[in-house]
């Protein structure tokens, strides 16, 4: 946590699953722009996302960098299709209640046509009954055939439909472990980047008000020092082509430290204030 200091545990910030941010409807780009983690102070990040980004300005890259994007485009390549279950099953339902209200109907009226031929005599009108109930019969038939088609038809297309949602949890299963390995190897690239670049790390350190090369140990990990002030470090290494913006609360850090210029102490044009970045 932040103190009045400054100072908080950077290496926590840098760790915490889930800080990508990589999501399947706009996958962020596998390597960020530097000037995404650095253009601003303060930067919202951890140490080695800073260095990392600080050494990508430098031409340094990751020996696992092509890897990253292959994960990156392997993640946008797949694509889950949305299945409708509950509208599969109701259709299924509606079907088979169909059925079973026709098979109804058509038992009362073999029924009714047993019970006219039992009592069927020569006059002509109970055989016009019967033949009418005959019809009737028929025809309740023919919809209990095309109700019972229907039923198969909607009990197939919910087999369909299961199949592709299983697919689907597939898929998504195979999106969030490509997710994860994505995130693990970022990190490992941060890591490897910000080794690169912490010897010009340690030295920015002497020239940033609040700041010490002894704060910052033999590897990011051990950095001990104000978090503003390793921002200010960072980007101060860096080779940003266009301008930093800083916040308020890093132009105080440098103001209350003895008043050198903001851009005397990064080492690049600065405009401000700017506001806080969106976690």
């Amino acid at each position: 946590m932040s103190g009045t200091d400054g100072r908080r545990d950077r290496t926590e910030a840098d760790e915490t699953p889930g800080s990508d941010g990589i999501v399947a409807t706009a996958p962020e780009p596998a390597i960020p722009k530097p000037a995404a983690v650095i253009g601003r102070v303060p930067t919202g990040a951890g140490l080695r996302r800073e260095l990392a980004a600080a050494a990508r300005t430098l031409g340094l890259s990751s020996s696992i960098g092509d890897e990253l994007i292959e994960i990156r485009d392997a993640i946008a390549a797949i694509e889950v299709e949305p299945v409708d279950l509950d509208a599969a099953r109701r259709r299924v339902a509606a079907a088979s209640g169909e059925e079973e209200r026709l098979k109804e109907r058509v038992a009362a009226l073999r029924g009714g046509v047993r019970a006219r031929r039992e009592i069927e005599s020569e006059t002509d009108g109970v055989r016009a009954e019967t033949d009418e109930a005959l019809g009737d019969l028929e025809s309740a038939a023919a919809e209990l055939s095309a109700a019972q088609s229907d039923r198969i038809a909607a009990e197939q297309a919910l087999e369909r439909a299961r199949e592709r949602a299983a697919d689907a949890r597939d898929a998504r299963e195979r999106r969030l472990e490509l997710r994860d390995r994505l995130r693990n190897r970022r990190r490992d690239a941060r890591r490897e980047l910000a080794r690169e670049v912490y010897s010009e790390f340690r030295g920015a350190l002497a020239v940033v008000p609040g700041a010490a090369p002894t704060d910052a140990g033999a590897e990011p990990g051990a950095y001990d020092g104000p978090s503003l002030a390793a921002s200010l470090a960072a980007v101060r290494i860096a080779d940003l082509d266009g301008t930093v913006a800083l916040g308020s609360e890093a132009v105080r850090w440098i103001a209350d430290r003895g008043g050198a210029a903001p851009q005397a102490v990064i080492d690049a044009p600065v405009v401000r204030p700017c506001r806080p970045p969106r976690g």
